[in-house]
């Protein structure tokens, strides 16, 4: 066992992602008064150890301390609760509940899609989380399968919406020095993709992609590279399954629209999605039917979205593939590392492997050396600078060049 803190004691890895370690982890004493949750001795967590690069950077160090308040305040149902931040050395660690349970991705490729009904009253469950961060004015934007954890509750599924924290820390200019495109391309909103000013708009952007995953069992938009798939996202429309009720795909495609402001608040999202559920049940009545199909009126836009903190050019800061990383990674911020739990034991972190094919949730590769704008270029490509895939992303929509979509299984429409 290795110690975290004065308080902690890693048990074993449950997974690893971009910006970190994910371990069991127990707790052996009392926690003081600075953490949100003091806990008992014994009392099983979640810890999440970040990379000891990010852990020497002053400038997360920085802001770490001073995000410290936002995250331990950040509570809600539908959010993994941070307990505790220890800061030792080079050691930066966030201290969570522990979620016995599959993450959302892993579920969908285990299960397969969810029902209408279903999967909206699962994605409200998730737009009630982003209407109390978005209130506090955090955006997540990092919001897919991967980061929503499923625990079960007397025979229901209950989301809890994860990694928070890591998407304010991995603002720092610590990472956005190395000129890589940051973020999971399947589920990046054109603002971002272009680097753009966002707000919590982007959310919404993510949270229409993973309703459309849950229907169809996969994003809408795909491709042979990430450009692609980035490219698809700035002028391509998302092709409408003929099982999506007419109530369901007016909330998708609302979601998906390409301007942010023309996307749904949190909270008026949420508040659709029940009423589509209601109305789209085999037990409908007509005033329940025809209340969803007037959803429309109820998808207002947020009049005041949260800003995204302005991070020198960056795009979506939210995942960083090492540099001379080979292929990409499934769901994009999480690595299998081999279980060792029991047979059939939960891993709430975990994703399935890549199969080989295109894979659209992939990270997208670094500024390769000796290529403009990669840091060792003098003159070209600063920090300030947009990235080079944006500018290809540019001139290509400029030229309104047509991408066709290449699917998972190239062999399979899923539609």
């Amino acid at each position: 066992m290795r110690p975290v803190g004065s308080k902690y004691l890693l048990e074993e890895p449950l997974g690893r992602g971009a910006t970190g370690t994910v371990w069991r982890a127990r707790q052996r004493e009392t926690a003081g008064a600075e953490a949100a949750v003091p806990g008992q001795p014994g009392e099983t967590v979640a810890i999440k150890v970040l990379k000891e690069e990010l852990a020497s950077d002053a400038d997360i160090v920085m802001r770490f301390l001073r995000e410290r308040s936002v995250l331990l305040r950040l509570t809600h149902p539908n959010i993994v609760r941070v307990r505790d931040l220890v800061v030792e050395g080079e050691l930066l660690a966030l201290v969570m509940d522990l979620v016995e349970g599959p993450d959302l991705h892993r579920y969908l490729r285990e299960n397969g899609p969810f029902t209408p009904v279903a999967a909206a009253l699962l994605t409200a469950q998730i737009a009630d989380a982003l209407a109390a961060s978005h209130a506090d004015g955090v955006v997540h934007r990092d919001l897919k399968p991967a980061n929503v954890l499923l625990q079960q509750y007397d025979g229901r599924m209950h989301p809890l919406l994860t990694d928070f924290g890591i998407a304010r820390l991995a603002d720092s200019p610590g990472l956005t020095r190395t000129q890589e495109f940051v973020g999971t391309p399947a589920y990046v909103a054109p603002e971002s993709a272009e680097g753009r000013p966002q707000t919590s708009a982007v959310d919404i952007y993510g949270a229409g992609i993973l309703l459309y995953e849950l229907v169809t069992g996969r994003p809408p938009f795909a491709g042979s590279s990430a450009l692609e798939v980035l490219h698809q996202h700035l002028s391509a429309e998302p092709r409408r399954p003929s099982t999506v009720p007419d109530p369901l795909w007016t909330v998708i495609e609302r979601c998906l629209r390409k301007n942010p402001d023309e996307r749904p608040s949190a909270v008026n999202l949420a508040r659709g999605l029940r009423v589509v559920a209601e109305g789209i049940g085999v037990h409908a009545n007509s005033t329940q039917i025809a209340a969803a199909e007037g959803v429309g009126a109820l998808l207002m836009p947020d009049p005041a979205p949260a800003p995204v903190p302005d991070t020198s050019g960056a795009a979506d800061p939210t995942q960083v593939l090492p540099q001379g990383a080979g292929s990409y990674d499934p769901n994009g911020a999480t690595s299998v590392l081999p279980h060792t739990g029991g047979p059939g034991a939960a891993d709430p972190t975990a994703v399935l492997p890549n199969r080989g094919a295109a894979d659209p949730t992939a990270v997208m590769p670094p500024v390769p050396p000796g290529s403009p704008g990669h840091p060792g270029q003098q003159g070209q490509g600063g920090p300030e600078d947009p990235h080079p895939w944006q500018n290809q992303l540019r001139a290509a929509r400029d030229r309104n060049e047509q991408t066709q979509v290449q699917y998972l299984d190239p062999n399979e429409d899923p539609l």
